[in-house]
């Protein structure tokens, strides 16, 4: 039994998100502790929070801003921004970027204010 999973993410089907664009690797691991998103994000990107997840936010290209509770935080590539469980957030920009989901990530733990 290999002890690694191994994903090129060119070979994942792109999903549309709240976000935007995303392609999911580990998702299907049962035993997986998180998965790993590549994100291309859209221009407007809705705002929501999850109640279990937290999400790592890793800056590959682009520059803007991340709106997390209200306040803009500027990010350009290689910034990283941990974004804890009930952090109304979305990126705004023409950002890709790689999000870490821990736990993995969970369709049932995305909320939206009315």
């Amino acid at each position: 039994m290999k002890r690694y999973h191994h994903v090129d993410f060119t070979d994942l089907p792109p999903i549309d998100c709240c976000c935007g664009t995303t392609r999911r690797a580990f998702v299907d691991q049962a035993d997986a502790p998180a998965s790993a998103h590549y994100l291309e994000v859209r221009d407007e990107p809705t705002t929501h929070y999850h109640k279990k997840t937290t999400e790592i936010y890793l800056v590959l290209e682009g520059e803007g801003h991340l709106e997390l509770d209200g306040e803009l935080v500027p990010v350009k590539p290689l910034s990283a921004v941990m974004i804890k469980p009930g952090c109304r957030h979305r990126a705004i920009g023409k950002l890709k970027v790689i999000n870490l989901p821990i736990p993995k990530h969970d369709d049932n733990d995305f909320f939206y204010d009315a």
